[in-house]
C-alpha cells in the first residue's frame, strides 16, 4: 500500500465515479461566466455580446445598451448567479445532514418557514414603520433566517431519533411544517394592505425582477460568510454518511456540528429568499446530479453544487424573461416546472440510491 492510498483510506467507503472531479469542475467554471454573459445578452431586447462586453468594460458608445447592460440586467445575473449558488451548497449540506438525497430545504419546509418568517416582516414594516431600502433588507433576511432556522430544527427533531432519520418521518414533517407555515403567511395575507399584500404574493412567486446592487451586495456578503465557513464541515459530512454513531467515533462533534450545520443552512435559504422569493428543486436537483457524476465526497460536492446551482438559476432566469417575452414569469414557477418531473423519477428509483 503506497502513501496515496493511505491518504484515501478515511473515504474508501465512498463509492467509484463515472466522472473525473477536475472535468466537471472546469466544465462548472467556464459555464458560469458564459451563462452570466447569455443571461445579461438575452431579453426582450437582445444585445449582442460584443455590445455587452464592450458596456462591462465601459467602451459602448451606445449609452441606452450601458444602461441596460450595467443597471439592470447585470444585477439581475449576479443576483441569480449567488442565490443559485447558495441554494446549490444549502441543498447539499441539507442531503448530507439528513444523509438522503429528498432532504431539500424546499421539500423539508425550510423554505416554507422562512418565507414565512420574511412575510412577517414585510407585513410588520409596511404596516408600522415603512421602512425600506438596505436596511428593510437586511431585515426581511433576518425573519426569513428564523423564519428557516425554527422550521429546520423542529423537522431535524421530528424525524431523527436514536436509529437515526426516516425519510418518510422526514417528508410528513416537512408536510406538516409548511401547512403551518403556510397558514401563517395566509394569515397575515389577509390582514395585509394592498401593498404589503402584493409585495408577499411576489415572494412566494419567486422572481429576480426586483434586482438591485443592494441586493446583490447583501447576497455577496452573505455568500462569503457561507462559501468560508461550510466547507470546513466537508469531512463531518462525509463521516456522517456512516452514521451518527460512527461519525462520533471518528472524533466528531456530532451535536455541535449538526446544530452549525441547521444555522448555515437556515441562514442561505433565508437570504435567497429575502433577496429572490421562494425557488423551489435547484437544492434538490443540482445536488443530486452532482453526486451521480462525481460521487458524495463532500469536499467537491458542495463546491460544485453551489456553481452548478449559479449555472441553473441563471438558465432558468434567462428562460423565465425570453420564453414569453415580453412577459416575465416568475424564476420559480421554471424551477417548479422543471424540478417536479425531476423529483417524481427520484421517487420512482428511489431502491436505487438506498432510500426508505
Amino acid at each position: 500500500m503506497n502513501g496515496s492510498e493511505k491518504t484515501e483510506t478515511p473515504l474508501a467507503f465512498l463509492p467509484k465515479t463515472w466522472l473525473p472531479k477536475h472535468n466537471l469542475t472546469a466544465a462548472l467554471i467556464i459555464a458560469v461566466p458564459l451563462c452570466l454573459l447569455l443571461a445579461i445578452s438575452l431579453g426582450t431586447v437582445r444585445i449582442p455580446f460584443g455590445d455587452v462586453l464592450a458596456s462591462l468594460l465601459g467602451r459602448e458608445s451606445n449609452q441606452i445598451n450601458s444602461l441596460v447592460v450595467n443597471q439592470i440586467r447585470l444585477p439581475r445575473a449576479l443576483l441569480a448567479a449567488l442565490v443559485g449558488a447558495l441554494l446549490g451548497i444549502c441543498g447539499a449540506t441539507t442531503q448530507g445532514l439528513f444523509r438522503n438525497p429528498l432532504a431539500d430545504p424546499s421539500l423539508i419546509g425550510v423554505t416554507a418557514g422562512a418565507s414565512a418568517g420574511a412575510a412577517i416582516v414585510i407585513f410588520t414594516v409596511t404596516t408600522v414603520s415603512q421602512f425600506t431600502g438596505i436596511g428593510g433588507l437586511w431585515l426581511i433576511t433576518l425573519g426569513a433566517f428564523i423564519g428557516g432556522t425554527i422550521a429546520v430544527i423542529g423537522v431535524y427533531q421530528l424525524a431523527t431519533n436514536q436509529h437515526g432519520t426516516s425519510v418518510a418521518t422526514m417528508l410528513l414533517a416537512g408536510i406538516a411544517i409548511t401547512a403551518i407555515a403556510g397558514g401563517l403567511t395566509s394569515l397575515i395575507e389577509f390582514f395585509a394592505d394592498n401593498d404589503a399584500l402584493r409585495r408577499i404574493s411576489l415572494w412566494q412567486m419567486g422572481g429576480l425582477d426586483g434586482a438591485n446592487w443592494a441586493r446583490v451586495l447583501i447576497a455577496g456578503l452573505l455568500t462569503l460568510i457561507i462559501f468560508g465557513v461550510l466547507p470546513r464541515y466537508s469531512m463531518a459530512l462525509n463521516a456522517f454518511l456512516l452514521g451518527e454513531s460512527e461519525a462520533r467515533h471518528l472524533g466528531i462533534a456530532v451535536q455541535k456540528t449538526k446544530f452549525h450545520l441547521i444555522l448555515l443552512v437556515a441562514l442561505g435559504v433565508g437570504v435567497s429568499v429575502a433577496l429572490a422569493g421562494t425557488i423551489a428543486f435547484v437544492g434538490l436537483v443540482v445536488p443530486h446530479i452532482i453526486r451521480l457524476m462525481i460521487g458524495p465526497n463532500h469536499l467537491f460536492l458542495l463546491p460544485l453544487s453551489a456553481l452548478g446551482g449559479a449555472v441553473l438559476l441563471l438558465l432558468a432566469d434567462t428562460l423565465a424573461r425570453t420564453i414569453l417575452a415580453p412577459i416575465e414569469l416568475p424564476v420559480g414557477l421554471v424551477t417548479a416546472i422543471f424540478g417536479a418531473p425531476f423529483f417524481i423519477s427520484l421517487l420512482r428509483h428511489r431502491n436505487e440510491y438506498g432510500m426508505r
